[in-house]
């Protein structure tokens, strides 16, 4: 092990917990709204997470290349699935404000 596996270990945690937290919040907004955007963006930061933890094993377990492969190329596929929610067509609503005049 290196030098910097505790540090790796804490921020590959810090990732999870923080990553874990924004995911499940926008998939529990997909669920209310229904809107792809927002499942694109729970989907994006679930796979950047994944690929955090992913990447601080095989860091861990095997080499710090593996480890470096696995997790630039999961944060790479997670980017783009957040770029593809910012291009999602997202169902039009009206909001209609009823007002009272005398």
């Amino acid at each position: 092990m290196t030098d910097y596996a505790l540090f790796i270990a804490a921020s590959n945690a810090a990732t999870l917990v923080t990553g874990g937290a924004v995911a499940t919040l926008a998939y529990r907004a997909f669920r209310r709204t229904g809107s792809p955007a927002l499942r694109a963006v729970a989907a994006g930061f679930a796979i950047i997470v994944a690929g955090s933890v992913l990447g601080g094993v095989a860091h861990l377990l095997r080499s710090v290349a593996l480890g470096v492969a696995i997790q630039s190329s999961f944060t790479a596929g997670g980017f783009a699935v957040l770029l593809y929610s910012l291009y999602t067509e997202t169902s039009a609503t009206t909001t209609i404000t009823v007002g009272w005049s005398e």
